[in-house]
Order: structure tokens, then C-alpha cells, then sequence
């Protein structure tokens, strides 16, 4: 994955979330603070403005900085997992990537947020939407972009009748089932600008 790869990669993710902050807001304010847009659309600016100095490290050491950017500038609960994830896929990952190499990052990025967030699958959170898209990774063959941004947006559709055991959800209970996660939503936003990219690449 060469420099510009990388700025593109960087550039499409972060004008997503940016693009998005509105509808993570309505989002987050049914079932959270309604500060999730707000948080995401800062730190995804600062990711934005860094975009060049990032791309210039290799992918591993542009990842962990990406991470480290959005810990220091998302705040709130997002900040921390998403530094999180990018920062254990940025120690697991090199220029030369393979699809088999991703997946064995994304899985061991996963297992980082769960530590990270004390939660895991079928609590209504981002990881909902990671899982899948993992099985899809793993699953690899032909047209895989478009399957891991349908398998994305469904696990994000999938949070709505979930019950809510972790987070600010958690605390309305019962009133927490029939509104989508808006970290599950923010996680298939950037899949699907991941996805994108790739599909440039291939």
C-alpha cells in the first residue's frame, strides 16, 4: 500500500464520519448523550488535516497514529475504542498487506476493543458490526468490497431490536430496543469507506 493509497484511505473515512456527524447525532441522542457525531466529526477533522503527515509513515506507524489522534481528540467513550482499534490494527500491520494479514489484524483489533470496552458481540455496540464484517473478510472471494458494506450496514440495522448491556444505552434498558447503535453505525460508515477504497485499488 503505497503513500497515496494510504491518503486516500485516510481521506475517504475521515470526510464519511464528517459527512455523517448529523445522523450520529440524531442517532446518540435517542439512546446516548447525543454528543456521539459531535466527538466523531472532531476527531475525524483532525485525522483530515493530518491526512499527508500520516500517509507519509508506513501503514503500521500511519494506523497508530490515526489511533493516538482520535484518542486525544474524539473524548467521550468513542475516543478510546476507536484509538483502540485503529492502534491494534496499526501494530499488526505493514505495507505489503495481504487479505489474510487483515483479517488476522481486524480480529486481533476486535478482541482489543472487547478488553477495551468490557463488552462484546450482541451488547449493541461497534463490535456488532466488526464481528460480521470479519466473517466476511475470512470468508474472502470475488466481489468482496460490496459484501463487506452490505454485511456492514445490515450488522448496523441488526443493532435496532437489541437490547442495550453496555454504554450510555445500557442504562434506558428496555427503551434502548428499536433505535440502531450509533457506534454500530459510525463502525459501517467507515467499512463502507474502507470498502471503497478498496474497490479503487482492485
Amino acid at each position: 500500500m503505497d503513500r497515496e493509497t494510504r491518503k486516500r484511505l485516510f481521506e475517504a473515512v475521515a470526510r464519511r464520519v464528517i459527512a455523517s456527524a448529523d445522523q450520529l447525532t440524531d442517532l446518540d441522542r435517542a439512546i446516548g448523550d447525543g454528543d456521539h457525531g459531535t466527538n466523531m466529526r472532531r476527531g475525524f477533522e483532525a485525522v483530515l488535516a493530518a491526512a499527508d503527515e500520516l500517509s507519509a509513515k508506513a501503514l503500521g506507524e500511519s494506523l497508530k497514529g490515526v489511533g493516538t489522534t482520535l484518542v486525544m481528540k474524539v473524548g467521550g467513550a468513542s475516543g478510546p475504542l476507536y484509538g483502540t482499534l485503529f492502534l491494534a490494527l496499526g501494530k499488526s500491520l505493514a505495507d505489503d498487506v495481504s487479505r489474510e494479514q487483515i483479517t488476522e489484524a481486524l480480529a486481533g483489533a476486535i478482541e482489543a476493543v472487547k478488553a477495551r470496552g468490557k463488552s462484546d458481540v450482541g451488547q449493541k455496540t461497534m463490535l456488532d458490526v466488526f464481528f460480521p464484517v470479519l466473517a466476511v473478510l475470512r470468508e474472502g472471494g470475488e466481489g468482496l468490497p460490496a459484501r463487506l458494506k452490505t454485511a456492514a450496514k445490515s450488522a448496523a440495522e441488526n443493532t435496532i431490536p437489541m437490547r442495550a448491556i453496555r454504554g450510555r444505552a445500557s442504562f434506558l434498558g428496555e427503551r434502548s430496543i428499536g433505535h440502531m447503535d450509533p457506534g454500530a453505525w459510525s463502525s459501517a460508515l467507515i467499512v463502507d469507506a474502507v470498502a471503497d477504497v478498496m474497490e479503487g485499488v482492485a
